[in-house]
């Protein structure tokens, strides 16, 4: 893996893995099935399994154990994006650099596929998984739970739809990305340290802390990009939170100090990590792939 790239071996294993597991098409619901794979086997960043990946070598979790958690957060990570992308909500004509479900699909079927993944997500994690207990995989359930509504993911978004065109704070602001992003990037990084009971606190403390400054930092980075990429580079509409009238932090901090927090939150998510070894070098590089992505 270079520094500004992804680990491959693990994108390969997640996509082989989720292409596996999503239902193929069947009679009567082949175009629900097929909308399903279309958004969550689009490519992408794959930020939120890998971190799945990541956590759990550095905690040295057998990989095999991990698969069902990596899936399971990129099934809500779609839906997420389906959903996000709706007329009512975001108004999104383009992700990832195709058509969003709803103008490939239609409004209602998009809807249906974001439902179908969330719920996809929860009956994948709540399989069996080899080795680990079936207490562990309740905890993982919780988390996941947890990350993904009113606490966390869906929150965030809320108060993101009710924030537009009012000026918030940085704290504010921060409050809604710790939700809206931060939640289930959190969720990958812990997940894996409740695969069973050889993980320390102090291990769990340093993760979480690294987990929300790599969050934030991902939200920081998108506010940047929003504003000094390209259509073409970003995959999806260049500008338009811009055009939203939505908070971001170069709104709120100008462009040198939004770039200056970017800085700041990767320092503290090496310093989080400052207690492991080598075996966290694939979040190190995590981390700083956040901070220099281009799209």
């Amino acid at each position: 893996m270079t520094s500004l790239h992804l680990s491959e071996v693990h994108r390969i294993r997640l996509e082989q893995v989720l292409s596996e597991a999503l239902p193929l098409q069947e009679i009567g619901t082949s175009k629900l099935h097929e909308a399903m794979r279309y958004s969550a086997l689009a490519g992408g960043k794959r930020i939120r399994p890998s971190l799945v990946y990541a956590s759990g070598q550095a905690l040295n979790i057998p990989i095999q154990a991990l698969d069902r958690i990596a899936v399971a957060i990129e099934c809500i990570h779609a839906y997420s994006l389906v959903h996000d992308d709706l007329p009512a909500m975001d108004d999104d004509d383009l992700r990832r650099g195709l058509p969003t479900a709803h103008k490939a699909f239609g409004e209602a079927t998009a809807i249906l596929s974001g439902d179908a993944l969330q719920a996809y997500a929860f009956d994948w994690l709540s399989e069996p998984i080899e080795g680990i207990k079936a207490e562990h995989q309740l905890k993982l359930i919780k988390v996941l739970s947890a990350a993904s509504g009113s606490r966390g993911m869906v929150g965030g978004q809320a108060i993101d739809l009710a924030s537009v065109g009012i000026s918030l704070t940085e704290k504010q602001l921060e409050v809604m990305h710790a939700h809206k992003t931060g939640a289930l990037i959190n969720a990958s990084v812990m997940m894996p340290s409740y695969c069973n009971d050889s993980v320390t606190d102090e291990q769990r403390t340093a993760l979480n802390s690294y987990a929300d400054a790599i969050g934030l930092a991902f939200q920081v980075q998108d506010d940047i990009l929003d504003i000094e990429s390209d259509t073409e580079t970003l995959g999806k509409q260049q500008g338009s939170d811009l055009a939203a009238n939505k908070p971001t932090y170069p709104s709120i901090l100008g462009m040198a100090g939004a770039k200056q927090k970017l800085e700041s939150l990767h320092d503290e998510a090496l310093t989080a990590l400052s207690g492991f070894g080598s075996e966290a070098d694939l979040l190190r590089n995590i981390a700083r792939f956040i901070v220099k992505r281009i799209k």
